[in-house]
């Protein structure tokens, strides 16, 4: 048995998940991405395959887990992220925050194994305090629309800190804000590679309500590295990792039509259902216990992930493509 740290990252074919692969491959670790690809795509981690400390294991993870061999660490980031994702699949986004981590779970405890789990600002639902720290208990709807992924969620942190309280596992929880990158699905209904898709095609972007709500997006590479330094830190409590830097949903609109070089046309629709008018990240505690806050700023970061979707999307010429949207 090779004297390597070995980590399981669950969802690890997904957006999140496939850059923690490469992170941790790049820190010496050998990976074991585990994944049912129900939104994960095997194209995220088709560069790792034939590597000699990667390994995937095709699974989901809400039923039975089991990894041959010692786990030093486990990722939990199995899981619809995305609106169009979890409304369409809510039965089975509820059941792997629930019995998906506590398969999980108990994994760890059988391989002595540190657990962090990947929860999100949607635990603050539609807050009422901002920004949003983590002592903040939340304004959520439990029986509405978005429930099934905010519960699930809830949940999770909960049964986490539970294992963590109860059989004194070594556990870690990471509150993600929007994150942006390369490896988004174009279509998978989040609002920038929405923007994005329909600014290279020459379509109105589709902006709900009047635009005023905001979010605060962060980087990709500067949340793994959050995520990194969180699992190695000794602190057991939730931390928000995301960016501070706080734009509405029209000024964002405008900001891609510049970067796209189209006019920026909104097509307002109606609010969705609970949908949070605020979303910024008070990452005061990231800065004193993990030594972190996002390098790369928004300009820098939409450039690489426009650069990458005009490589990936068919039929892209000088920034625009043909009118046949990709099939994932």
């Amino acid at each position: 048995m090779s004297d390597k740290k070995r980590v399981l990252i669950t969802g690890g074919a997904g957006f999140l998940g496939s850059h923690l692969c490469d992170r941790f491959l790049a820190e010496g670790y050998h990976v074991i991405a585990m994944d049912n690809l129900v939104t994960g795509d095997l194209e995220n981690i088709q560069h790792l395959f034939g590597k000699e400390n990667f390994e995937f294991h095709h699974h989901d993870v809400s039923k039975f887990v089991f990894v041959p061999g010692k786990l030093d660490y486990i990722l939990h980031f199995a899981s619809p992220a995305s609106p169009i994702d979890y409304l369409k699949i809510p039965i089975q986004t509820l059941k792997v925050g629930s019995l998906g981590t506590h398969n999980l779970l108990g994994l760890a405890r059988v391989k002595g194994a540190r657990m962090l789990i990947a929860s999100t600002s949607e635990v603050y639902g539609d807050p009422e305090i901002h920004p949003q720290v983590e002592e903040y208990f939340g304004n959520v709807n439990p029986v509405g629309p978005r429930g099934c992924y905010d519960e699930a969620k809830r949940f999770q942190e909960a049964i986490t800190m539970a294992y963590h309280n109860h059989h004194g596992l070594e556990t870690r929880i990471v509150r993600i804000f929007n994150t942006y990158g390369p490896r988004m699905r174009l279509n998978d209904g989040r609002v920038l590679p929405a923007f994005l898709s329909q600014a290279l095609r020459g379509e109105n972007l589709t902006v709900f309500g009047d635009g005023s709500q905001t979010r605060s997006f962060c980087y990709v590479d500067d949340l793994v590295d959050g995520i990194y330094r969180l699992l190695l830190s000794d602190y057991h409590l939730p931390v928000n990792i995301g960016n501070p830097s706080e734009i509405t949903i029209k000024e964002f609109g405008e900001e891609i039509a510049r970067l796209t070089g189209v006019e920026f046309k909104p097509d307002y629709r109606p609010l969705p259902e609970n949908d949070p008018m605020k979303r910024r990240p008070d990452i005061t505690k990231a800065k004193e216990v993990l030594g972190w806050e996002p390098k790369v700023d928004r300009a820098e970061g939409l450039r690489r992930t426009l650069e990458y979707f005009r490589e990936h999307v068919p039929g892209v010429i000088t920034g625009q493509v043909n009118n046949t949207p990709r099939t994932f």
